[in-house]
């Protein structure tokens, strides 16, 4: 979902057709970049430095207490890190340099940030258990990105091979992660501040993070053209639900993702199913490489 250290050419030098992660989206031929970065390379690279500033601001405004701004901060480094690497595409300015800025900005922003935003809210209730249910979270996100970076361009990846996602993208996740804050933010009610709670929950998310669940993507979602329509309304009443009830709104969308993935895990083994008896082949499902941070 990002810049990602997709499919990104090492400067300089030739490389293979594809680098990092989502460099299995196959955007074009490589090509020789020159000394040091290119003029359009700045443009990605500078949204993803500010994607990584954003989240880092969240943990300020978690140390002074602001937990709607810190919420604000890290949700905004999801949006940049969701174009950045698109308008390096655009731009063709992928480079070797960006997608390794790409995965730092995103571990600082997607798991050590989450994980001491929520300590400082709630999990320093339990001096010992609660840092170790954040330092957990900030751990699998981390595993999880460099899963990601090592295995994205093997080509036995069964669940990619069919659009999906292995286990939780870390944006998703950080997303997932701050569900208790959504419902306390927006109910006021402290049971959702509860140190035991939030610990189980971070500790939660954290496995579905480097599990090998498949879980939908993008491209696994495709509405029939007879609600395509009626998908571009939801769209619009979810934009606006999110400008009018920011916190339940989130809370909703975070739930519903949530109940999707029975249905993902379903799909997929549905699909391979098909694919074997058509004699397709897909690669063994337990070495599954991740698609998706």
């Amino acid at each position: 979902m990002n810049r990602q250290p997709w499919d990104e050419k090492e400067q300089g030098e030739a490389v293979p057709d594809r680098l990092g992660p989502q460099a299995s989206e196959d955007e074009g031929e490589p090509t020789r970049s020159s000394r040091g970065l290119a003029l359009r390379a700045v443009l990605p690279n500078a949204i993803t430095a500010a994607a990584l500033c954003s989240g880092l601001t969240g943990i300020r405004f978690a140390i002074v207490g602001e937990w709607d701004q810190a919420l604000f901060a890290i949700i905004l480094a999801g949006v940049l890190d969701g174009i950045d690497g698109r308008i390096a595409r655009l731009l063709k300015a992928q480079s070797r340099f960006g997608a390794e800025l790409d995965s730092l900005a995103d571990s600082l922003s997607f798991g050590m940030a989450p994980a001491l935003v929520m300590f400082l809210w709630s999990l320093q209730g339990l001096p010992r258990f609660g840092w170790f249910a954040a330092l957990a979270f900030a751990i699998c996100c981390a595993l999880r990105l460099a899963r990601f970076n090592a295995r994205i361009d093997l080509e036995d990846q069964p669940h990619k091979s069919v659009g999906f996602l292995t286990g939780v993208p870390a944006p998703i996740g950080a997303g997932l992660a701050f569900l208790p804050l959504y419902l306390w933010l927006a109910s006021g009610e402290e049971l959702f501040r509860e140190p035991w709670l939030v610990a189980i929950w971070m500790t939660i998310i954290a496995a579905l993070m480097i599990s090998n669940l498949a879980t939908l993507s993008w491209t696994s979602i495709r509405p029939r053209s007879s609600i395509r329509l009626e998908a571009i309304a939801l769209a619009g009443l979810i934009f606006a639900a999110l400008l009018t009830e920011t916190w339940w709104t989130l809370a909703a969308l975070s739930l519903i993702y949530l109940a999707l993935m029975p249905y993902g895990a379903a799909r997929y083994r549905r699909i391979k199913r098909q694919r074997a008896a058509a004699g397709a082949v897909i690669p063994p499902s337990h070495d599954p490489a991740p698609l998706g941070k």
